[in-house]
């Protein structure tokens, strides 16, 4: 498919490269690619294999700019990204994309975007904003999520959390490098060392480089709310733990007198004058209950029940 940038994206059969108002946006296969690289006088051999694609990046050639795209499915950030390559100079730029990914991001800007000053610099950053799009959104619900977890936590409820935040660290980590990776490449496009962008124009990276440093924030801080709370069930699980031991420990300390006692008197010596006394029995009874009463009290004002 190819477009003309004009006040939005407008569709053309073919592409015509003479002219400074014909700035263009191709989207190819990689197979289209092979067959028409050379119409785009790029000076490039770019032979693109998208499965090798394993970043996002930006290279700056002779003539050209070129670089890769992955991109994580935001709505299962741990499967298999989107991956497709891209190529520009001061004409245009050409997406060599497989999945169909660029074509739904143009009509979503073509159904939402209308540009008073067209330029090649301003779809590049809208389309770099439409990557983003949802992000802060998502965000916003794993911090909720987070706050929600820890609350649980606090409640005393017996769930284990472990997995789920694990899953959302290892998620925040793919964003977090996903983000440093757009960093990168928005400052590459913003550093304009083939001269193909217009230097008023730059500003535009520049305020995308912006956001995607306050998402990078966002991010690496939620990832570090989340070890805390990894931390926070282990503290909570380590005083349920000791609570447990205490209550063992007070039994085990109130049992042990009477298991003397039970020892001592099971022993059935020959000569030993308690076994012949009627009140033998109810005073160990008596002594025994006295025992656990004043272990009780003792432990009681010692706060450990």
């Amino acid at each position: 498919m190819y477009y003309y940038i004009r006040k939005t994206l407008e569709k053309a059969r073919d592409l015509e490269f003479k002219g400074k108002n014909n700035k263009y946006v191709a989207v190819l296969t990689s197979a289209e690619w092979l067959e028409s690289r050379d119409r785009f006088d790029m000076g490039i051999e770019m032979d693109i294999d998208l499965s090798m694609i394993h970043s996002t990046k930006a290279e700056v050639n002779y003539d050209s700019l070129t670089g890769t795209f992955s991109i994580p499915d935001r709505d299962n950030i741990s499967a298999p990204p989107v991956r497709f390559a891209f190529a520009l100079d001061e004409k245009g730029i050409v997406f060599i994309d497989d999945s169909g990914y660029v074509e739904k991001t143009i009509s979503s800007i073509i159904s939402t975007k209308r540009w008073a000053v067209p330029s090649l610099e301003r779809f590049i950053f809208d389309f770099l904003e439409q990557i983003v799009a949802r992000d802060q959104t998502i965000l916003e619900r794993v911090d909720k999520e987070l706050d929600t977890i820890e609350s649980n936590i606090l409640g005393g409820e017996d769930i284990d959390p472990s997995q789920r935040v694990s899953r959302i660290r290892s998620d925040l980590r793919d964003l977090r490098v996903h983000y440093e990776q757009l960093l990168d490449l928005s400052q590459e496009l913003e550093e304009n060392e083939n001269n193909f962008f217009s230097k008023t124009n730059t500003r535009y990276f520049r305020l995308f480089t912006q956001r995607v440093s306050r998402l990078h924030d966002i991010t690496a801080s939620l990832r570090e709310y989340s070890i805390q709370i990894r931390d926070l069930y282990q503290s909570q699980l380590d005083i349920r733990q000791n609570r447990i031991m205490t209550l063992l420990t007070i039994v085990t300390s109130i049992f042990m007198p009477l298991t003397l006692i039970a020892g001592w008197y099971g022993m059935n010596f020959k000569y030993m004058p308690e076994l012949e006394y009627k009140a033998s029995y109810p005073i160990v009874i008596a002594v025994s209950v006295i025992i656990v009463i004043l272990s009780l009290i003792f432990f009681r004002k010692k706060k450990w029940l």
